[in-house]
């Protein structure tokens, strides 16, 4: 059943992303909208964070526990890595935003997770995080740097409607976890950029590169990412009167005027309004919030699965370490069968909303190139 779950999220991804790449997903986010889907992927990204914080460090505890392969676990990990990958992708819409209903309050509790564990990021590039399996250790940690990156970008999406997500909400990113300052701290550690044997370099569409003299005072879209999501909390009308400008906060927030040059302003010049902020903050001391909410929401699927399983995080990694991470040769030729149609050029361009064009002409083509298997064309 879990499987048959994954093919359906790697699909939706694909799909999402080819759909977005040619400006046509407004009948995914439509879909996603009218059957209250987004509850659903978030509850289903919470469920394999807790698996990973409670179920996989005992796998990895089990002496007895030597699997024949360990794709199956892999798969898993990969899991929410798709999930946020999809959710990033739709979440530019308000439309779905405002679908995620009680959910919000969960989805902000992960992103906050997931951007602490990046300002955490050490010098040498590792994330303090779970140390699994040795084969999977790289993978692993590459997979959970991808996704707090990912993470960010959604966040920032989320601050992009601070005006009509509800209280709750904008208290818990504000108050409770403090997102301005945490996002302070990714703009001084930045670590999405490192030198390496002298050179400059950035992390940027799934890998790291070099960055040239030329481009070094250059924006990147994740930097463009913290700096937006500091605009909305810091600039809207209602953040400004909820959030505490204590002398903490203030200091800290202070620390970005050093960051504000005129190349960076030239790049997105909406950060005047932020250079202007910050000056007045500088010289003024901004009234204490108004605490007018008396009863607060709270996070539901992460306390909800919790409590459910609690004591019997052991138990269920035994059962898995049996049951699951553990198939047969014949299963696991299944299982790989199986991953290799989700993953095929064939369904990959069945799911694009297009069909393949001639190479020559641009008429609608249905014979690929047999050598480099890029190209069509409409005949031989």
């Amino acid at each position: 059943r879990w499987l048959r779950q994954h093919e359906c999220v790697e699909k939706l991804n694909m799909h999402a992303i080819l759909s977005a790449s040619m400006g046509q997903e407004q009948l995914l986010t439509e879909l996603l909208v009218t059957y209250a889907k987004i509850p659903v992927l978030i509850e289903e990204l919470i469920s394999v964070e807790i698996w990973k914080h409670k179920i996989f460090p005992v796998l990895c505890r089990l002496e007895d526990f030597k699997p024949r392969s360990t794709f199956p676990i892999y798969m898993l990990l990969h899991h929410e890595g798709s999930i946020i990958n999809l959710l990033e992708t739709v979440f530019f819409h308000k439309e779905i935003c405002q679908s995620a209903e009680y959910g919000i309050l969960d989805l902000i509790d992960y992103c906050h997770r997931k951007l602490t564990l990046l300002a955490a990021r050490s010098a040498n590039g590792q994330i303090a995080a779970l140390v699994p399996p040795q084969e999977l250790q790289e993978q692993a940690e590459t997979m959970e740097f991808e996704i707090s990156l990912k993470a960010l970008s959604v966040l920032r999406f989320i601050t992009d409607q601070v005006e009509s997500l509800p209280l709750s909400a904008l208290t818990r990113m504000l108050n409770t976890h403090n997102l301005p300052c945490l996002l302070v701290q990714l703009v001084e550690r930045c670590p999405w950029s490192c030198h390496e044997a002298g050179k400059l370099k950035k992390f940027e569409n799934g890998a790291w590169h070099v960055v040239p003299p030329e481009d070094q005072m250059k924006m990147t879209k994740l930097d463009g990412q913290v700096w937006l999501a500091l605009l909305n909390l810091l600039l809207s009308p209602e953040c400004q009167r909820k959030y505490h400008f204590d002398g903490f906060n203030k200091s800290q927030l202070l620390k970005l005027r050093a960051f504000l040059t005129d190349v960076l302003i030239d790049q997105l010049p909406n950060l005047v309004e932020l250079q202007r902020f910050l000056s007045h903050l500088a010289v003024t001391e901004p009234a204490p919030p108004k605490k007018d909410l008396v009863l607060e929401q709270v996070p539901f699927f992460w306390d909800h699965i919790c409590k459910k399983n609690a004591g019997k995080w052991e138990a269920i990694a035994k059962h898995q370490a049996k049951r699951v991470f553990s198939p047969t040769e014949k299963e696991l030729k299944l299982q790989a069968r199986r991953w290799a149609q989700t993953y095929s050029l064939d369904m990959m361009e069945a799911l694009a909303p297009d069909k393949p064009r001639c190479s020559v002409c641009g008429v609608e083509a249905a014979k690929r190139c047999s050598r480099c298997r890029n190209e069509w064309y409409c005949t031989r």
